[in-house]
């Protein structure tokens, strides 16, 4: 049940996101750009249709502190390793996919539900961006926070995933593997 579980959460995610981005380019900011060429593609077209160009960059002030914005990541967290070298995108998303799968290795593996749950969240992040990146070239990132002039990396819905789920894996590794030890210790002492 729980690997039925991490499976419907890695698709439920990874489309969420999806979403969200096709949202954002498609129905959000094409009919109010006017560099944006030609009519927006319905969310199947959208997601399915290989190479297409990138959307131009945009911004839309949405509140005091959050930006909705069209920016475009050709390297991995925050723009590290961006090249123009048209065999990155490849590169990357070999990368992403090969640390997926092996994340998926252990998911599968994990007897607990605690580890699970995170792994799918950051494999389904990694899926997401690598689907963007085989599509376009680069990962679309579209929520601005800022605090006045500072503004914290353009991010998508994967890469919260990415980061939340790294988050609590690293609190189940340290917290709750320590408990599941002690208690699996009490249970050999008796």
């Amino acid at each position: 049940m729980q690997k039925i579980c991490a499976l419907l959460l890695i698709i439920a995610l990874a489309l969420i996101d999806q979403v969200s981005k096709w949202w954002v380019i498609e129905v959000f900011f094409r009919p109010r750009v006017f560099e944006a060429e030609g009519a927006s593609k319905g969310f199947i077209e959208w997601l399915t249709t290989l190479p297409q160009d990138k959307f131009p960059p945009a911004r839309f002030e949405w509140a005091e502190y959050l930006n909705i914005v069209m920016v475009w990541n050709e390297g991995i967290s925050f723009g590290m390793l961006s090249s123009d070298h048209t065999m990155m995108p490849m590169i990357l998303s070999v990368s992403a996919f090969l640390l997926a799968l092996g994340l998926f290795i252990w998911l599968w593996r994990t007897p607990h539900m605690t580890t699970a749950m995170p792994l799918a969240m950051v494999i389904s992040g990694a899926l997401a961006n690598i689907w963007d990146r085989l599509r376009f070239g680069a990962v679309a990132d579209f929520i601005d926070v800022h605090i006045k002039d500072w503004h914290y990396p353009a991010f998508n819905l994967a890469d919260s995933c990415i980061v939340l789920g790294v988050i609590w894996l690293a609190f189940d590794g340290i917290v709750l593997e320590a408990k599941r030890m002690a208690k699996k210790e009490e249970e050999l002492a008796k």
